[in-house]
């Protein structure tokens, strides 16, 4: 029985990296000035970040009914089950709009709830396909995906305040005050939404207390674990090539012992985080493999 893996662009996941690994990816709707892009189809990230910085009205959507099962009966024209891996329930509803499709076919589509976002839920997807590889249903992968879905800590902090304020997520008196006392918020998610860890005064000490928590993350919740058995994933919103691969390098040298990734933050959460925000997270690698 073959076994597809299918998940949406909030994984980090485009274009050559997905055809090589033989997944499908759903693009995440980007709107900018009332008009609609789909991530890694019709927009750049130059060009989204060209109209975010610019003032433009940017804002991100799910995908539509149509657009999911247009994706998964194309797959299932050539396997005879899928796993559907989304963006958490926790931070979008397009989880449980996937569920309801769900129920049409049969048991064939099994979407899978794993509470994660970014660079944990590109780990999720690669670990489905290690388990479709070892013969595991779809139903069996959910099962086992959902059981795993809360080994995963992410913390992330970004440049300025505006971009939230834009959002709706925080007040524009609170964003003003806050850039004004240059006060950056650090953010953390465990498997739902993201939530203030801490506020800390300066974009250079927020980013190192990222580096901190995770240490002490490694040194108390994963303790019980082996090096290998621990992955560091990074991301970030980063306009230049350049602070990207420092970001990524800055946890290579900082975990050295660890296997550490960089992924690009999806367009969908840049459209709250804002350009040059960055994340460090935690997460389990199960049996060594991904």
């Amino acid at each position: 029985m073959k076994t597809a893996i299918v998940t949406d662009s909030n994984s980090g996941i485009f274009g050559e990296e997905a055809r090589s690994l033989g997944i499908h990816v759903i693009p995440m709707p980007i709107i900018i000035q009332d008009q609609t892009f789909f991530e890694n189809e019709d927009i750049t990230a130059g060009r989204f970040f060209e109209a975010q910085v610019g003032g433009s009205s940017v804002s991100s959507s799910q995908p539509s009914p149509g657009s999911i099962m247009d994706i998964w009966e194309l797959v299932l024209e050539s396997a005879d089950e899928l796993v559907y891996i989304p963006m958490s329930s926790g931070l979008s509803g397009a989880c449980q709009t996937a569920k309801v499709l769900a129920e049409d076919y049969d048991g064939k589509v099994q979407v899978v709830d794993n509470h994660r976002i970014s660079v944990s839920l590109k780990q999720s997807v690669l670990r489905a396909l290690f388990l479709a590889k070892q013969e595991m249903s779809a139903l069996e992968i959910k099962e086992k995906l959902e059981e795993e879905s809360y080994t995963a800590t992410i913390y992330l902090t970004v440049e300025t305040l505006t971009y939230f304020k834009r959002s709706g997520r925080i007040t524009p008196a609170v964003a003003a005050l806050g850039d004004m006392l240059n006060i950056k918020p650090v953010l953390v998610t465990k498997g739902d939404t993201f939530d203030t860890y801490s506020k800390i005064r300066g974009l250079e000490k927020a980013r190192s207390s990222l580096f901190e928590l995770i240490k002490h993350d490694r040194e108390t919740v994963y303790a019980d674990y082996d090096d290998n058995e621990i992955l560091i994933p990074t991301a970030g919103s980063f306009m230049d090539q350049a602070d990207a691969d420092s970001w990524y390098k800055r946890a290579v040298d900082y975990f050295p012992n660890n296997k550490v990734f960089y992924n690009m933050l999806s367009l969908s959460i840049a459209c709250h985080t804002g350009p040059n925000a960055c994340g460090l997270g935690i997460l389990l690698n199960p049996e060594n493999k991904i």
